[in-house]
């Protein structure tokens, strides 16, 4: 991975910042929540001590019976079509039934069931009618009690009879339905309504089951209340909707309407808020304004004296309801609940606006600091770039460092951070390399220089030794083979000094020559055709391209290349071996390869073959030529003189080795 990418990667980390601003502004809107949250308990303890003190209809018992307000007009007729709507909020009587109450200015309604499937019929009338299937009415008013017994044997009406005496103004008799059918039985009736009454008791007795025929559960009815309401309404502040419910959850008053005020967010902030911040909003649906019952959590724990808040989703688009539930009564008598609702677009719009700005100040922040560590890095990888440049260069060319660097210097070596210190430890290394190079190149030269004196001392010495021996008598016989070992090491202590002076006098040579344009497919041709007389019995390949290969180069350079490269071939190749000697086009110039036949290279050589003094061949013989291993040293010299490189490697098939000379055009002077 690059430096850049790295840094840039760095520059991500800052996205941290936005994700710490994403859980303030969380952690605020929780707080803006709590805050609007305590302020609206308070309001609706202050509503519900008002509704105490002044003496509002409440409800005095923790069980009723509610009475609902029918949706449409009821028929008495035994079935419970018209019963529909309000059957969600039937209310429990007895093991296996149910009972709804409604009532409008035509009367109260009853309608009750019993699920069974073993029936015991008698009519009201009967005498054993209370030990058969019925339903027992009572009413209660103070000490007054009027009990009615409901039974029928048949489906279709029937008159319930009063069981108790009769009172003035009361009912003597009730018409109503029966029906029934293989899961049960139902019945029907009409109430004058309203009744001056406190308690109303209803009871089923199923005949198969047993039990108290006379027993009824008795509670006080429960309606909702106008009176109440219009009280509620002056207390409750504006913009707020109360509800007063019985312990149960019934409601008993309702007064004011919900209406978020100031501006609506649009869609997309609405999606933000409810997507990034807002915290777990309930759903809107149990708290629905028509339903006659509320089952929530949140009742039940101010029915136990705690008040207790809720946040749920708005009827708008990106409001939210608060809901506070405070029970109504002093603690251990419960007697109601008040339920209190805001809607609010003030908290979505400052998370929205809060969250927005933290956006914006965060991608500002990451733009300046992902674009300074951009141009740190472009920067920095630049600097870097120049110092490998340069090593490369100097690598290059074998350590030389005359002529790489600007006004003498290796880059960046007057900087003053760790860049200038990295380059002026990088300048000092190269002037160490170039220094020894230089000694090591001059080395040849020095010593062919300092050897030539010695050598002719003891070459004249040796002369002068024999002359004198053989002036005296003759030379013997034992001496003879040391004189001849003798002159014969001078003889190769000479070689190699001419070799070494011809060696640097090569590397002269090669940098002074003059280039030119020629058709290297001729050159190479010219040398193949030079080749053949020289090998003996090998054969020679010349494999060359169909088009000419124009190269502006030294072509008596390559040629001696190409001379070098032969001889090594021939030390190698067996005597009916063949070689193979190719010349290739190539997108920056051209390669010539020379294979031959022969053994594999061996590994530990593989990076030195091309170093002066360094030789494949056999240690040479006493009286043979000592070889200095200077020629694939000139192919490299003559290679890097022409921008290019040489190589060596083993063929694929195994059956030899292959040298390549790659050579690029050499620049053209200018006049």
């Amino acid at each position: 991975m690059t430096l850049r990418r790295k840094l840039l990667l760095v520059a991500l980390c800052t996205l941290a910042l936005p994700v710490a601003g994403w859980l303030y502004v969380r952690q605020m809107e929780t707080l803006l929540r709590e805050g609007q949250a305590q302020a609206l308990v308070a309001s609706a303890r202050a509503v519900a001590r008002s509704l105490v003190v002044t003496g509002a209809a409440l409800p005095q018992d923790a069980r009723g019976w509610y009475v609902q307000i029918p949706t449409s007009p009821i028929t008495v007729d035994g079935y419970g079509d018209d019963w529909a709507p309000l059957t969600p909020w039937s209310q429990p009587l007895g093991p296996r039934g149910g009972a709804l109450l409604a009532a409008d200015a035509g009367g109260l309604y009853l309608y009750a069931w019993e699920r069974g499937s073993v029936r015991r019929r008698a009519d009201a009338d009967d005498p054993d009618a209370l030990h058969a299937d019925h339903f027992l009415l009572e009413l209660d008013r103070g000490d007054t009690r009027l009990r009615y017994l409901l039974a029928s044997a048949a489906p279709g009406p029937f008159d319930a009879r009063l069981l108790d005496p009769p009172v003035p103004g009361w009912p003597d008799r009730l018409a109503g339905q029966w029906q029934e059918d293989g899961g049960g039985w139902r019945v029907e009736l009409r109430l004058p309504w309203p009744l001056d009454i406190d308690r109303l008791g209803l009871g089923l007795y199923d005949a198969s089951a047993g039990g108290d025929p006379l027993a009824v559960d008795a509670r006080p009815p429960w309606q909702y209340s106008a009176t109440l309401a219009q009280e509620l309404s002056r207390l409750v502040p504006d913009d707020t909707r109360a509800r007063v419910l019985a312990p149960p959850g019934w409601l008993l008053a309702q007064s004011g309407r919900l209406q978020a005020g100031g501006r609506q967010p649009g869609w997309f902030a609405a999606l933000v808020y409810r997507a990034l911040l807002a915290n777990r909003v309930e759903d809107a649906a149990p708290w629905t304004q028509d339903a006659p019952r509320l089952d929530l959590p949140e009742i039940a724990k101010a029915r136990a004296g705690q008040p207790a808040t809720v946040w749920r989703e708005g009827e708008t688009r990106a409001s939210v309801v608060l809901a506070a539930a405070v029970p109504i009564g002093t603690p251990g008598q419960v007697r109601g609940v008040l339920l209190l609702e805001q809607a609010s677009t003030t908290v979505p719009l400052l998370a929205n606006r809060a969250l927005l700005t933290l956006l914006a100040t965060s991608f500002g922040v990451l733009l300046v600091a992902g674009g300074a560590l951009l141009f740190f890095a472009t920067r920095l990888s630049l600097r870097l770039g120049r110092l490998r440049d340069a090593a490369e260069r100097a690598q290059l060319a074998e350590g030389r460092l005359e002529g790489l660097f600007a006004k003498g210097r290796f880059p960046m070596t007057a900087a003053g951070d760790e860049i200038g210190d990295l380059a002026r430890s990088f300048e000092h290394l190269f002037e160490a390399i170039g220094g020894y190079t230089d000694y090591l190149r001059t080395l040849a030269s020095k010593l062919s220089h300092e050897l030539n004196t010695p050598l002719a001392i003891v070459k004249s010495s040796l002369d002068n030794l024999e002359h004198a021996l053989e002036a005296n008598a003759a030379l013997p016989p034992e001496a003879q083979p040391y004189l001849a070992r003798a002159r014969d090491g001078v003889a190769r202590l000479g070689t190699l000094v001419r070799a070494m002076s011809e060696a640097s006098r090569m590397e002269r040579a090669i940098a002074a020559a003059e280039p030119e344009d020629v058709d290297l497919r001729e050159v190479v041709r010219g040398c193949a055709e030079a080749y053949r007389p020289l090998i003996g019995a090998r054969s020679l390949a010349c494999e060359l391209p169909g088009a000419p290969l124009p190269m502006h180069c030294a072509p008596e350079l390559i040629a001696q290349a190409l001379d070098k490269l032969l001889d090594n071939a021939l030390s190698f190749t067996p005597a009916d071996g063949w070689l193979r000697l190719s010349l290739a086009p190539r997108e920056d110039g051209a390669e010539i390869a020379l294979a031959n036949q022969g053994p594999p290279l061996p590994a530990a050589m593989q990076g030195r073959l091309f170093d002066s003094l360094v030789s494949l061949r056999d240690k040479a013989t006493p009286g043979g030529a000592p070889h200095l291993g200077l020629g694939l040293y000139v192919v490299r010299l003559v290679a890097e003189r022409h921008g290019g490189s040489a190589g060596a490697h083993d063929l694929e098939d195994g059956s030899g080795v292959a040298f390549t000379l790659r050579l690029r055009n050499m620049p053209r002077q200018r006049l």
